[in-house]
């Protein structure tokens, strides 16, 4: 059962209404979240590069065809009130990314690789539709090591945080901060990382 974070100026919403994420086997990770408006408008946040860039990653445009490649850029000193990047974290900033299209039907699903090769994961978002708005469901799977479950884990849930606030027109909370507390939360949820 998920419960809420400790309150912390800044870092949680007000509502405690975020959950976090679940894992149905021990390399996969599944989040939801509920999100105002239509599907249109959150598939445009997931493909459209300059809103993807507000919560996520920068990037071209998603391709039209499955197995096409794609770059996207991360730069989350760039998110908001991003504050400084944390040391351990300054070798992934502007740090591009290929992946590859694996699945594409607009509005309701779309997935991709992390990465290519041996090592890469997958990622699907499904939208459906919501009495309050729009179901989000992210899945991610093919993690390999404990350090990237939690960091995919805490990476996602920060990220839709920022989303949340972007679609509910609220002031993004400071991404760093967020993530560090995230962080220590996941430490303590993930199987195996306690």
């Amino acid at each position: 059962m998920n419960q809420p974070l400790n309150k912390q100026a800044g870092v949680v919403p007000d509502d405690d209404t975020e959950s976090f994420g679940i894992y149905p086997t021990p390399n996969s990770l599944h989040l939801e979240r509920i999100l105002p408006g239509s599907i249109e408008r959150v598939w445009a946040y997931l493909t459209e590069p300059e809103k993807r860039a507000k919560w996520f990653a920068w990037g071209g445009a998603i391709p039209a065809t499955v197995g096409e490649t794609f770059e996207l850029l991360f730069n989350n000193q760039t998110l908001g009130k991003a504050g400084p990047t944390p040391a351990r974290f300054q070798k992934y900033e502007n740090k591009t990314m290929q992946s590859v299209l694996t699945r594409c039907e607009p509005p309701h699903a779309l997935g991709f690789t992390f990465g290519t090769g041996p090592d890469s994961s997958e990622v699907l978002f499904e939208l459906h539709p919501h009495a309050k708005g729009v179901l989000l469901v992210i899945k991610h799977w093919k993690l390999t090591t404990r350090d990237g479950i939690l960091n995919v884990s805490t990476g996602w849930h920060t990220h839709l945080g920022v989303l949340v606030d972007l679609l509910n027109d609220n002031p993004t909370r400071p991404f760093w901060q967020r993530f560090e507390h995230l962080e220590q939360e996941y430490q303590r949820r993930i199987p195996g990382l306690s």
